[in-house]
């Protein structure tokens, strides 16, 4: 099953998608949000779905496509999670997941447009698979106790300034990783009955010319691992977004520029969509 929300931003409304078409889910819910994910949801749209009570969202092809998750608690990421992109970046592969955080506010549509960050001259693109969390997560005893607390998967564009990742960082990540619009989503959240998230190829374009493409096969630490992995340090709520690091192909890497104002990217993951973001330069409002 897949959900989304469409409309201007903060208007979105919550719809889920069938055969190309957006059926309405504001009898059932507000958002796509903490209490959505809690009330079972596949089971309650599968029924109104049954039950022909779910209208088509008139116009909702031609409609801005907003992020498929209302505004999540915390956006928590994984670093050099693909051994050739610990490589490109001239790191070991991590014997721990490399964690840090997003603030909830970078959050935005998938084809939003992005304000390169003032200050800064090094942003990098980062196709990577979100993780929503489906239900209160902590301390799991096993991997193996994941996958019934992952709501669905997401397709998710983890920008980054380098300049202030690394140069200016202190030591932490999160002052490259929080601009505004810095973490494009969606289209849509995809159930993992649809997905096989081991087996997913991720690409990513500048211009139309390719730099990213790899599987999630290629992972270091799994979907189940890093989930049971983050539980152990902190509790994850319905909605939390979680970013699992993205394969080799970024500019950190030499081999490529970075983005300038009018580059747009396109990045993809098989079974969750395409997104497009089109890079401005900031200026004083």
């Amino acid at each position: 099953m897949r959900f989304a929300r469409i409309g201007e931003r903060g208007h979105e409304v919550p719809v889920v998608v069938v055969d190309g078409r957006y059926r309405d889910l504001r009898s059932l819910t507000l958002d796509i949000d903490a209490a959505f994910w809690e009330s079972d949801p596949v089971d309650l749209v599968s029924r109104a779905l049954a039950e022909g009570t779910l209208p088509e969202l008139p116009d909702a092809a031609e409609a801005r496509i907003g992020a498929p998750i209302a505004r999540p608690g915390a956006v928590v990421c994984v670093g050099m999670n693909y051994a050739a992109h610990a490589a490109e970046s001239g790191s070991l592969p991590p014997e721990q997941p490399v964690i840090f955080l997003k603030v909830p506010n970078t959050v935005a549509g998938p084809n939003d447009d992005v304000v390169l960050p003032r200050g800064g001259d090094k942003t990098d693109w980062e196709v990577e698979l979100g993780i929503v969390i489906g239900q209160e997560t902590s301390y799991l005893d096993s991997p193996d106790e994941a996958l019934a607390h992952i709501a669905g998967f997401v397709l998710v564009n983890d920008l980054s300034e380098r300049r202030f990742q690394l140069e200016v960082s202190g030591g932490q990540w999160s002052k490259g990783k929080c601009a505004p619009g810095f973490t494009p989503t969606g289209p849509w959240v995809v159930t993992p009955d649809e997905i096989d998230a081991g087996d997913l190829r991720l690409r990513s374009f500048v211009n139309g010319a390719p730099r990213q493409d790899s599987h999630t096969g290629d992972m270091i630490f799994s979907v189940s691992h890093i989930v049971w992995h983050l539980s152990q340090f902190m509790t994850l709520e319905p909605g939390d977004l979680v970013l699992t690091g993205t394969p080799e192909g970024v500019a950190l890497s030499g081999r490529f520029p970075y983005l300038q104002p009018g580059d747009e990217v396109e990045i993809s993951i098989d079974g969750l969509g395409t997104q497009r973001q089109s890079f401005s330069a900031w200026s004083r409002s």
